[in-house]
């Protein structure tokens, strides 16, 4: 029951949102707390004469001791109201061969369907298919463009070194939602509410970390630019390795941080259900935080940018700068997540199905979108290609071209 729907929840709400308890997993809980009060009150209330119909968990309601003839009512379990809000009653006759079958059937009563509606299955069908299809390219291109930036040595640069930490955060996220998806739901009769074993909680560990390092590199990214805009100071080894500690070191502290905090007090099921827990903030906290600096940044770098256009305070007078004004925000959106500020701040399952679209569907084009617009887009990517293609062909076939000749690069940084 549902378990469509919680498989796009749990990848949807675990890195970025505190998780309450999902309807389905409460459901089953309720149900179990509720066998074990009946089992006891069955040891306690048993008749040992075997006369009439004897106390009974039929797996959703604890029937009474009643005896023969007698019809008795039970309500619904108040748990069915997690998904309808109107619940009825269901009776049983004890005769002669015991408790008769349920009348009307508990789907029925207690108004619960087993099965998800053939239209919302096959919503969540396509979107489990359009983020699996867009992480796949997104993994496959990013790999492609970090190969690129590492093997042309003369595209070894600050910047470019900052881009490669980021395709790679786009790579293990990636990575980690498929490993994830794998473990936690690889077959439909795994329990994933009480699931618990290391190699679950280990994919849900490794999910955190990558998610919380991708956002931690878009923050690099926003103040590196930002240092750019706003110094000329050289960029030195110092710097970079600064950079490198706040991209993976402080991900991996935090991570830590909570892994002792689950098991030390709350060590239940996979650990990828938060319900209420405050010790959730050790990874939302900093994510959250990382995404208001990044967006202040993004808007101070907007502003620069709006001032560099116009240096005099001139008006503008030529649509050219307001295009370039605009394509400069919007190549900066992809880099900086500023999108995720869109939901950030807004309850877990508010619009869930705009967030289906937004973070799962979109999001695993982010790593995709970035990889074009930074590697196979940038000029000085090209340009190195396409000195790369000429002496290739100058070794090869001994052709030398008038470019070849002229191979010196204008880097930036």
């Amino acid at each position: 029951m549902l378990r469509t729907t919680w498989t796009l929840l749990t990848l949807l709400l675990a890195p970025t949102a505190l998780s309450t308890l999902h309807p389905e997993c409460e459901y089953i809980f309720q149900l179990e707390r509720d066998e074990r009060h009946c089992l006891q009150f069955i040891a306690e209330h048993t008749n040992k004469s075997n006369e009439g119909c004897q106390p009974m968990w039929d797996a959703v309601v604890c029937w009474p001791l009643a005896v023969i003839g007698e019809t008795v009512y039970m309500a619904c379990p108040a748990v069915f109201s997690l998904f309808k809000n109107n619940t009825g009653t269901v009776g049983r006759n004890c005769t002669n061969e015991g408790w008769s079958r349920p009348f009307p059937p508990y789907h029925v009563a207690c108004s619960v369907d087993d099965d998800i509606p053939e239209t919302e299955q096959s919503y969540f069908a396509t979107v489990k298919l359009i983020y699996t299809v867009g992480y796949s390219v997104s993994l496959a291109v990013l790999a492609v463009a970090v190969l690129i930036l590492m093997l042309l040595r003369k595209l070894h640069c600050a910047r470019n070194f900052i881009h490669i930490q980021l395709f790679i955060t786009f790579i293990l996220k990636a990575v980690s939602v498929f490993i994830k998806d794998a473990t936690l739901f690889s077959s439909d009769d795994t329990n994933h509410c009480t699931l618990s074993t290391f190699a679950c909680k280990a994919s849900v560990i490794f999910c955190h970390y990558c998610v919380m390092a991708n956002f931690f590199w878009l923050l690099v990214e926003a103040l590196y630019l930002n240092s750019l805009l706003l110094s000329s100071l050289y960029h030195s080894r110092c710097c970079m390795w600064g950079f490198s500690l706040l991209g993976w070191g402080v991900p991996f502290f935090f991570i830590s941080l909570w892994i002792g905090s689950r098991v030390y007090f709350e060590d239940t099921e996979c650990w990828d259900i938060n319900e209420e827990s405050l010790f959730w903030w050790i990874i939302k906290g900093p994510i959250v935080v990382s995404i208001a600096v990044n967006f202040m940044l993004f808007m101070n770098i907007i502003r620069i940018l709006f001032q560099k256009l116009n240096p005099r305070l001139i008006q503008f007078n030529n649509s050219s700068q307001y295009r370039r004004l605009i394509k400069s925000t919007l190549l900066l959106i992809p880099l900086f997540g500023t999108h995720y500020m869109f939901f950030n701040f807004l309850p877990d399952y508010f619009s869930v199905n705009l967030r289906f679209c937004v973070e799962l569907c979109l999001g695993s084009f982010q790593g995709l979108l970035v990889a074009i617009l930074y590697c196979f887009l940038n000029q000085e990517v090209q340009k190195e290609i396409h000195m790369q293609w000429l002496r290739w062909q100058e070794r090869s076939y001994g052709v030398v071209s008038p470019a070849a000749k002229c191979s010196q690069m204008d880097t930036p940084f």
